[in-house]
């Protein structure tokens, strides 16, 4: 689909029944707030659903199509759920993911995160200030999903959620464009404890518990999800295997770190899958000199601008790895209390440009409410500035459960 010029100013007149209505295509793409983007979803919708091919001489079918998906790309995400109430032309519409391409087209998409604490049945959807807050609908699994482990990723505008119930492993999605979840594709070789990292509309899945008839297996398979067309597919094992373990794309490499094997020993070696040549490279003493415990959470890591950094949980230190020594330094402390849980209940995410590290306070040490703190790292920086943020109108328990974030 080609999309309109943002060199040159450009309205277009479109006759709604007989009053003409001018839609202005030169609002800035990039702005920082989405309250600045246009308006009212459903001032818009409706407009847009009485401008039929019958009543619009002066519009092309193609071109009225390409301007509803430029005018809905602009729109709110939190908002687009609602159109599909309208009519069946905008309810298709959301399914073709389209207004969603253009807007990564339009350089328009913003990063989301999900989160789900301690003590809640419902996620929660926070915009990257955490000024803005939506609730997800309830999940409909039975009380052993919820208090079991589950896995999260985010790959495309899908939240994937992958846990254990009375049916055995299960796959649960969260369609953002729908505001609604929707139960399957279950994986090839259901399994939980495992690795997993997005890019664009494919996620990978590494190693992990399987549960079967014959007991249970540590794995080293690896399945590819992608978003778009809703499957899975197995690509080549890793070289070991490996549970609680995690994984990252770096230099455009999937990667995978730590874990345990298959006799509950801690495994200091990472491995990078090349998807162009479809193989394995083992990275042998990744995490040396990380300090390692049996219980411990999977390691805390996150890539800005292509730096892969570690939350280390026993000392609450701030890591970064030098990918030609194969080496970490650090960089200082966060300001979370990571080493009282062992990692647990701690989130260490990327956002933008930014590290995002959610949990206990370790200013407010008697605290039960999470708090949120961002900086803008850099390998050679000397003195690390921690921002906490003021999550509005929600107050979550600090022990996080799940937490990723999405791009849309």
């Amino acid at each position: 689909m080609s999309t309109l010029s943002q060199s040159k100013p450009m309205k277009k007149l479109l006759i709604i029944g007989t009053m003409p209505m001018i839609l202005d295509m030169n609002v800035d793409p990039s702005s920082d707030s989405e309250g600045e983007e246009i308006g009212d979803t459903k001032e818009i919708a409706q407009s847009l659903a009485c401008l039929t091919f019958q009543n619009a001489h002066h519009v092309a079918p193609q071109l009225l199509y390409e301007l509803q998906v430029e005018i809905f790309a602009r729109v709110p995400c939190c908002e687009y759920w609602k159109l599909q109430f309208l009519n069946h032309q905008f309810s298709q519409l959301l399914k073709s993911s389209e207004i969603f391409r253009t807007r990564r087209e339009l350089g328009l998409v913003k990063p989301y995160v999900f989160m789900l604490s301690s003590g809640d049945r419902r996620w929660t959807m926070f915009d990257e200030d955490f000024k803005v807050s939506q609730r997800l609908p309830k999940l409909s699994s039975d009380i052993n999903f919820f208090s079991g482990d589950k896995e999260i990723t985010c790959v495309g505008t899908q939240l994937i959620v992958i846990g254990k119930d009375v049916e055995g492993i299960t796959v649960w999605r969260y369609e953002l464009a729908m505001h609604t979840w929707v139960k399957g594709p279950a994986m090839i070789t259901p399994r939980i404890m495992f690795g997993s990292a997005s890019h664009g509309t494919n996620a990978f899945f590494a190693g992990g518990f399987k549960i079967s008839k014959s007991g249970a297996e540590v794995v080293s398979i690896v399945e590819k999800y992608n978003a778009e067309t809703k499957a899975w597919a197995s690509i080549h094992a890793m070289h070991r295997r490996r549970k609680s373990c995690s994984a990252c794309f770096l230099h455009g490499k999937f990667h995978v770190l730590g874990g345990q094997n298959e006799n509950d020993e801690n495994l200091t070696c990472g491995e990078s899958y090349d998807e162009e040549t479809d193989s394995w490279e083992l990275i042998p003493n990744m995490l040396a000199n990380v300090s390692l415990s049996l219980f411990q959470a999977p390691p805390r890591i996150a890539v800005v601008n292509d730096n892969l950094y570690l939350l280390e949980t026993s000392s609450n230190d701030l890591l970064v790895y030098n990918v030609n020594t194969n080496t970490w330094k650090k960089l200082g402390t966060v300001p979370v209390r990571a080493d009282l849980t062992k990692g647990w209940g701690v989130a260490f995410k990327s956002v933008k440009d930014n590290l995002m590290v959610i949990g206990a306070s370790s200013t407010r040490p008697h605290s039960q409410k999470m708090a949120i703190y961002k900086c803008c790292p850099s390998p050679d920086m000397e003195d690390i500035h921690w921002e906490e943020l003021c999550c509005r109108g929600v107050h979550l328990n600090h022990f996080v459960l799940n937490c990723c974030v999405m791009l849309a």
